[in-house]
């Protein structure tokens, strides 16, 4: 399942993962699954055709990831929360494991959300690449992007969302 919230030039998405076997860390083998949430630059396609066409949407250039993830193994811990404050083009920088996050991973994603110079600072994007408004939307739209948040992150739990595949070693639109 994928979520998209669209500002000005700023999107939130969030959707399911499921990893068969991610790069091993130190204590972190074997499947992890749970919720990505990222930021992106969205970009506006020219429209092709009328007036009325609908117009294309592209969602563009990460600049920082959230990954509400748990050993498959240990379900409901969330024990592989952690969040890649800075992307180099589309591959994101090192895990970085936060002691606050670990309390409560989705009330911390929300704070680094409401807090958006901040997060741009760590991120190194310069607030010039968004929209004027986009933090004011940003910052209002944060109760429905709770409400998407737990609700893919119940999916998981119940086992409906970030499922495997035989396929594929990395599930999600993320």
């Amino acid at each position: 399942m994928l979520y998209i919230f669209g500002f000005d030039r700023l999107g939130v998405v969030a959707g399911d993962l499921y990893f068969v076997n991610p790069d091993p860390l130190e204590g972190q083998e074997g499947p992890e699954q749970g919720v990505r949430l990222e930021l992106r630059l969205l970009e506006r396609g020219a429209l092709r055709g009328s007036v009325y066409s609908a117009r294309p949407i592209a969602i563009e250039r990460p600049i920082w990831r959230a990954d509400l993830l748990e050993s498959v193994a240990n379900p409901g811990t969330l024990d592989r929360a952690h969040h890649h404050p800075r992307f180099r083009g589309w591959e994101p920088g090192p895990r970085h494991f936060v002691d606050e996050m670990d309390a409560d991973p989705p009330a911390w994603v929300l704070a680094r959300l409401s807090d958006l110079d901040a997060l741009l600072g760590d991120a190194g994007v310069a607030v010039d690449e968004l929209g004027p408004d986009d933090g004011r939307q940003l910052r209002s739209a944060l109760p429905e992007i709770t409400t998407a948040l737990h609700r893919l992150l119940d999916g998981v739990q119940r086992g409906e969302l970030a499922r495997p595949s035989a396929d594929d070693a990395r599930v999600s639109w993320l």
